[in-house]
């Protein structure tokens, strides 16, 4: 028993590891979905930055001898006082929709939550079908609903006593026209949003909310130290997402008044494809797109720092 306990006991050595493969089938089947959203993605901006270093109008569409003329077409847009002008009302423009948007989505989100559940199934069939209306079909519905003489907006103010409104042209009125028009964008963005927000509150633990109103927390104070800082990434999602949908809102403006009147209602997706059509700039057109991407990704970029910054710091 001894001369058995004291032998040593020989542990097994351990298996060198084995180099497992990675199947290539899965890769296989998702390349045709991949190279095909690539191509369809990077061929026209490849393409529209090419154009945008060429002399690129009529004739050369028509020859096919467009030459490089480098950043000549990006130095003539950017000398142009009426670019900057079309930029300061892409700008307003922008961030008048994308404040009204978040706000009344919060809003509606939060009275989402509120409700009982047949009402909340009946008002997020209202979103989902606002949501699911074509922009098109969406847009002329606002053009009767301002129609100078049969509009129900004009009928509505007349029977209410504003006499004023009697055969008023909304469409001739330059402020009255880009109120229409922010009217309309924020009408159709506010579904994704209230909805997309109200999907990111219901995850937030309800005793965080049970223990703020134990503590005498009023309905602002429990948005601003609870929901607020939790979904914060959230919102900065969704204030993006909105801030990419406003700027490249083109058929809703050109449909209702084409940049007009004057240019009250023109952005820069209307000012670019102006350019392009009306002078058969297309070189020239495409370096106000490309600048308006730029601008674009500037501001995104920008806000992203400061949110991850922020993050940061917390």
């Amino acid at each position: 028993m001894t001369l058995l306990a004291d032998r040593p006991v020989r542990t097994p050595a351990p298996a060198a590891p084995r180099c497992r493969k990675r199947p290539i089938l899965p890769y296989l089947l998702i390349a045709p979905t991949v190279l095909a959203t690539a191509y369809l993605l990077l061929y026209p901006l490849i393409r529209n930055v090419i154009i945008s270093l060429q002399e690129f109008g009529l004739p050369q569409l028509v020859r096919g001898d467009a030459e490089f003329v480098g950043l000549a077409n990006y130095a003539e847009v950017l000398a142009d006082a009426e670019f900057w002008g079309v930029v300061r009302r892409t700008l307003w423009f922008t961030a008048l929709n994308v404040v009204l948007i978040m706000v009344l989505s919060t809003l509606v989100s939060l009275l989402l939550i509120r409700l009982g559940k047949w009402l909340r199934l009946l008002v997020m069939g209202g979103l989902v079908l606002t949501w699911a209306t074509p922009i098109i079909a969406a847009t002329t519905v606002f053009q009767w609903l301002f129609q100078s003489r049969l509009g129900v907006v004009n009928w509505a103010l007349t029977a209410l006593g504003f006499e004023q409104y009697r055969d008023y042209t909304w469409f001739a009125d330059g402020e009255a026209t880009f109120g229409i028009l922010v009217t309309l964008i924020v009408w159709q963005s506010i579904p994704f949003a209230a909805l997309s927000l109200y999907a990111a509150m219901i995850t937030v633990p309800q005793e965080l909310y049970e223990a703020a109103r134990i503590d005498g927390a009023g309905a602002w104070r429990v948005f601003s130290t609870i929901t607020f800082p939790m979904l914060k990434a959230m919102f900065g999602l969704i204030t993006c997402l909105e801030v990419i949908w406003v700027v490249k809102a083109f058929v809703q403006i050109w449909v209702i008044s084409q940049g007009g009147p004057g240019q009250a209602t023109t952005t820069l997706p209307v000012y670019a494809f102006q350019v392009a059509q009306s002078l058969q700039r297309y070189d020239l057109g495409a370096a106000v797109s490309m600048l308006m991407v730029v601008l674009l990704v500037l501001a995104l970029t920008a806000y992203f720092r400061q949110l991850y910054r922020q993050e940061r710091e917390v």
